[in-house]
């Protein structure tokens, strides 16, 4: 395969050549690595290489956000908010260039690309305004002539690890609120998605550059068992946020614990669309598809499972398959395109190895089950048919997630049997449930409805706004990003209190000497 880099203007127009460097620490630098390809999962095709960062460009990037954080911690937090500022609108003026990065290396359709560039843009926004409301608390004093209050402080360099499937949004959402908060960022982005951080890198590094913090947005492409592992054992990085598996994410909150570091960890989901019956069907259906066949099933907040009501079940799946035989395949880059290919060959192999287990419990396949037959240049595409699967929701197959469009469908009783359902799977991301009926509305996002992070009435579990904070529970991992008050954990606490009497009263009211 020849390399693509020249044939695509916005690769050139983002300062993606044939070869690429893996680590910037306020400029490009010369690594010393192995080298990395970057294919089309659609095509196969070759679009650019990366000479990957080793350990000694780790400790070089490393070396370098740290000497920035010492001098950008100093900055007032409005200050940081101008920069954060420029850098929203810079990539708000390349949005057309990087959404079609996204399309090209990750596979996700121009659409999604472009919206997940809007959400760096809106996250952007979003802490530009926080830079202004880093609240702390004033407390009273139960001494005379004393006054309480909490600060919130810089942390330190942040370290991000983030998955395939969001390549340049996770990093907005942990970079922008970092930043205003006073850190630095030091970014290893997935190994199949290594042009979109270095894309976005180039985006924004000249607006720090300007201002003679380049270094902020450190950049390390490099693998896991070196670079990974170092950022997870170093004492330089008090704060990790690893967006991924479940299995990893267990190994990250082990090597990070012992050294006392925080982690922020978004791992798996398992998310179920809940339909009583008296759901609006017509806007149930979209809500669905989108939520299993968007990203072609590669969001951690996909739609796996739907617990519908058994009265109307014969005619959800009904309507379902309707819409399914409507999914166009193919090309990300075609706007007629509603679902990309998978990421690699090895997902394709574990979503075709999730359908024989379905089969082998018992289940009925409702439509796909297979690999995609392509023509032209997507003949050599990882691409998939969107499945769809009538399942029970107690078989290990349906209690794992699969990273894929494979939908479950899974008939339910009542509201009791539906939340029963729900809640019973280890994972505890994104959920939802369709219906008019208040009561039942209410109860599911009640302390004793779904388990998740996330709960919705009446609109799908995949599509979060910056607004609210993004995480989840129980195998999820617990962590939160975004927005609402997700920005206090990259700051460190310090309660204040001043004496501002002439005398020195002791709490609890202590007699001393």
């Amino acid at each position: 395969m020849t390399t693509t880099a020249t044939q695509h203007a916005f690769l050139a127009e983002l300062g993606i050549t044939a070869e690429n460097s893996g680590a910037y620490n306020g400029a490009w630098m010369n690594c010393t690595g192995e080298l990395l390809e970057s294919r089309s999962p659609a095509t196969g095709e070759l679009i650019a290489t990366i000479r990957q960062a080793t350990a000694t460009e780790y400790d070089a990037v490393v070396e370098a956000a740290q000497a920035d954080f010492l001098r950008w911690r100093a900055i007032p937090a409005p200050a940081r908010g101008e920069i954060v500022r420029k850098m929203g609108n810079a990539i708000r003026d390349k949005k057309d260039a990087l959404g079609r990065l996204i399309a090209l290396e990750m596979g996700k359709i121009l659409q999604e690309g472009l919206g997940e560039v809007q959400e760096a843009i809106d996250i952007s926004d979003f802490a530009v305004g926080l830079s202004r409301q880093l609240y702390g608390l004033t407390m009273p004093s139960e001494r005379p002539g004393h006054a309480m209050r909490e600060q919130w402080h810089p942390l330190g360099v942040v370290g991000c690890v983030t998955a395939f499937n969001f390549p340049m949004a996770v990093w907005a959402w942990n970079g922008m609120l970092a930043y205003v908060c006073g850190d630095a960022m030091l970014w290893k982005p997935s190994s199949q998605t290594p042009l979109c951080a270095i894309g976005m890198t180039n985006v924004v590094r000249p607006i720090l550059e300007a201002e003679g913090f380049g270094a902020l947005a450190g950049l390390v492409v490099g693998p896991g068992r070196a670079v990974g592992q170092r950022m997870l054992e170093d004492p330089k990085l008090p704060l990790i946020s690893f967006t991924g598996s479940t299995n990893i994410g267990r190994s990250v909150a082990a090597t990070v614990s012992p050294r006392f570091g925080r982690t922020i960890l978004e791992l798996g989901g398992n998310n179920a669309v809940v339909v009583m019956k008296d759901a609006d069907i017509d806007m149930a259906i979209p809500a669905i598809v989108f939520g299993a066949v968007g990203t072609a099933g590669q969001r951690c907040t996909s739609t796996r499972r739907v617990l519908v009501h058994e009265d109307i079940a014969d005619d959800l799946c009904e309507r379902l398959l309707k819409a399914y035989s409507q999914v166009k395949i193919g090309n990300p880059m075609d706007d007629a395109t509603l679902c990309g290919p998978l990421i690699s060959r090895s997902a394709v192999d574990e979503m075709l190895e999730s359908i024989e287990e379905v089969k082998r419990a018992g289940g009925t396949i409702l439509c796909g089950g297979g690999v995609a037959t392509m023509e032209g240049d997507e003949a050599g595409g990882n691409f998939v048919l969107p499945t769809i699967a009538r399942v029970e929701n107690e078989w290990d197959v349906v209690q794992r997630e699969t990273f894929a469009p494979l939908l479950y469908i899974i008939t339910v009783k009542d509201i009791d049997d539906a939340i029963a359902k729900h809640n019973d799977v280890p994972q505890g991301l994104s959920s939802s449930i369709f219906t008019m009926n208040i009561r039942d509305a209410e109860r599911f996002i009640s302390g004793v409805g779904s388990d998740c992070g996330i709960a919705n009435v009446n609109i799908g579990t995949s599509g979060a706004e910056i607004g609210g904070a993004f995480g989840g529970e129980k195998e999820t991992g617990g962590g939160r990003e975004s927005g609402s008050d997700a920005w206090k954990v990259y700051m460190r606490r310090q309660t204040n209190t001043v004496n501002w009497s002439d005398e020195l009263p002791l709490a609890q009211g202590i007699k001393f000497g």
